[in-house]
C-alpha cells in the first residue's frame, strides 16, 4: 500500500442543477429535499459519496459497497485472503488482519471508513474523509408535474400465457392501458457542501495521494456518469481544496506536525466570506444558471501555512505540479 497522506485537508464542492432534481426525499414522495425553516436545498452526504464511489469504480478502483450486493461476502473473503482463513472462532488478531485487508482492496473503505462489523466481523473503520450535507445558497422553489406513461404494469390474475396476456390486453378500455405520475424538479440551484480530509485518520487506513488525486478527479466529473432525466442538468462548477503545509518549512520536526494536524481551524477556510465568497449579482430575480453568480477566491486572506488549489474542471498536470509544492 502507498504512503499514507501527511497534510490535512479542507475543501469546498460548489454543484448547481437546473430543472431536475438533485436528491429526493424518499419520505416526501421523492421531491427534493429542503430545510423546511428556510427553504434552502439539500443534497445528502450520502447521496454525494455514492456518485464519488461510482466515479472511483469506472475509473477501475475496487469499492466495497456497491449497489445491488451483499457486504458480507467481501467481509468473508476476507477473512479467506488473510492468514489462517475462515475460522468459526473470530479473534481480535483476525479481525484486526480482516480489517486491514479491506483497507488495501477498497477504496470507499480507505476514504470513507465502514461498519463491518457484520457476517465473519472486520471490524469498524473511521474514515479520513467526511462531507457535510450540501445546501443550496438561496430558496429553492420544487415544483410538481403530472405526467402520462402510454402502458400500465398490471399482473393479470391466472395469465400463464403469451395470449393470455394479448387477450387481457384487448379486452381492456384505452384509457385503462395508461397511468398517471408525478415528477419534482427544481428549475435552479447552486449548491455548497463542505468536506474534510484528516491526515491522522488516513494513517490507519492508508488513505494515500493516489487515493486523493482518484477522490479530486471524482468530484470534478462525477455528475457526468450520473447522467439521467430526473436529475436534470447537474455539474460541479468550482472546487477548492485547502492543503496544511505548515508555518516553519526551517523547522523540519514542527512543520511535520503542524501539516498533519493543521494550521488554522477550518472554519477559517469554509467559511463563505473567510477565503471565498459568492455574490448573487441580480438580487431581483431568482437565479437560473451559474453565470448569475459571482464565485471568487482571496488568496490573500489565507491563514498563515495554508495553500490553496482552484479547479473548476479535472486538470491533472496542475493537480500534480500543486501537490510538488509548485504554484498551480
Amino acid at each position: 500500500m502507498s504512503q499514507p497522506i501527511q497534510n490535512r485537508y479542507e475543501f469546498l464542492l460548489f454543484f448547481d442543477v437546473q430543472d431536475g432534481n438533485p436528491n429526493g426525499d424518499p419520505d416526501s414522495g421523492n421531491a427534493p429535499r429542503i430545510d423546511p425553516e428556510d427553504g434552502h436545498g439539500l443534497v445528502s452526504d450520502v447521496a454525494l459519496k455514492r456518485r464519488i464511489r461510482n466515479y472511483a469504480q469506472a475509473a477501475g478502483a475496487s469499492i466495497f459497497v456497491q449497489h445491488g450486493t451483499n457486504l458480507n461476502r467481501s467481509i468473508f473473503e476476507a477473512h479467506e485472503k488473510t492468514e489462517g482463513g475462515f475460522t468459526a472462532t473470530k479473534t481480535k488478531d483476525k479481525v484486526e488482519a480482516a480489517r486491514r485487508w479491506m483497507c488495501q482492496h477498497f477504496f470507499d473503505v480507505r476514504t470513507f471508513g465502514a461498519v463491518m462489523s457484520t457476517g465473519a466481523n472486520a471490524g469498524q473503520v473511521r474514515g479520513p474523509v467526511q462531507i457535510t450535507f450540501a445546501r443550496s445558497l438561496d430558496p429553492i422553489f420544487p415544483a410538481e408535474f403530472s405526467i402520462t406513461r402510454g402502458a400500465v404494469a398490471e399482473d393479470v390474475k391466472n395469465a400463464k400465457t403469451l395470449e393470455d396476456y394479448l387477450r387481457w390486453e384487448k379486452e381492456q378500455p384505452e384509457d385503462k392501458l395508461r397511468t398517471m405520475g408525478r415528477k419534482s424538479q427544481v428549475a435552479y440551484g447552486l449548491y455548497l457542501a463542505k468536506g474534510f480530509i484528516s491526515a491522522h485518520l488516513a494513517q490507519g487506513t492508508g488513505f494515500s495521494q493516489a487515493d486523493l488525486k482518484l477522490l479530486v478527479e471524482a468530484l470534478l466529473n462525477m455528475y457526468d456518469h450520473d447522467r439521467s432525466a430526473s436529475k436534470g442538468m447537474m455539474a460541479t462548477r468550482r472546487l477548492f481544496l485547502f492543503q496544511h503545509a505548515g508555518t516553519d518549512p526551517l523547522n523540519a520536526e514542527q512543520n511535520k506536525r503542524q501539516a498533519m494536524l493543521g494550521c488554522a481551524p477550518a472554519h477559517r477556510l469554509l467559511d463563505l466570506g473567510q477565503v471565498v465568497s459568492v455574490r448573487l449579482l441580480d438580487e431581483s430575480k431568482p437565479p437560473r444558471r451559474f453565470a448569475d453568480y459571482e464565485v471568487t477566491a482571496d488568496p490573500s486572506r489565507l491563514p498563515r501555512g495554508v495553500r490553496m488549489l482552484e479547479l473548476d474542471a479535472w486538470d491533472e498536470a496542475r493537480f500534480d505540479r500543486w501537490m510538488g509544492g509548485q504554484d498551480a
